[in-house]
């Protein structure tokens, strides 16, 4: 009973003493927030550059287009083909434009320490392999643009028409006889 007793102070001691600044976390190497480490800045959300508007939109695009033209492109782009057709007015394609901030965003996070030393492993074989797959497919996005570095083309492929559903809420003959005698 008198060593339970000893053992019961020695772990109420144990747990009510802060512990000592310079003696790391057990839960650090995990990266689990609020053990043993100060707490982290929150960094704003980030925000779909498409659901910008005005000078912060094209500020956005500014530092995208840098990062594609400066170094994206100029490591992984390889070859314009038939099969990878690319578009020298890239930036005027939405969906490639989500796609690259998408894919900018994912590297900006990957290549921060805290992700690890894996963690641009991680963004080429999550985001990168995928991204460019889709924005580059024979059948994609740019599929209307150059295919040879010889003919730079450059042309937007029409959309799809909106909604029977849409189209109706705009027509006059979708409107109730009620709604037309308000």
């Amino acid at each position: 009973m008198e060593q339970s007793a000893v053992q019961a102070k020695q772990l109420d001691h144990l747990a009510s003493a802060p512990a000592p600044a310079s003696s790391p976390s057990p839960f650090a190497a995990f990266g689990m927030p609020g053990f043993g480490k100060p707490p982290t800045v929150v960094q704003p959300e980030p925000q779909p550059i498409l659901e910008l508007d005005g000078e912060a939109y094209e500020d956005e695009l500014d530092a995208l287009s840098d990062w594609v033209d400066d170094w994206l492109m100029p490591v992984y782009g390889a070859e314009v083909t038939t099969a990878a057709p690319w578009c020298l007015q890239w930036q005027e394609h939405d969906d490639v434009v989500a796609w690259l901030h998408a894919l900018w965003l994912a590297y900006q996070q990957h290549k921060d320490p805290e992700a690890g030393l894996s963690g641009l492993f991680v963004w080429h074989r999550d985001f990168l392999t995928h991204a460019i797959a889709a924005i580059r497919a024979p059948g994609g996005p740019l599929s209307a643009c150059m295919t040879s570095p010889e003919r730079p083309a450059h042309r937007l492929l029409p959309g799809p028409p909106p909604s029977v559903r849409t189209e109706k809420a705009t027509t006059p003959e979708a409107a109730g006889p009620d709604e037309l005698t308000a």
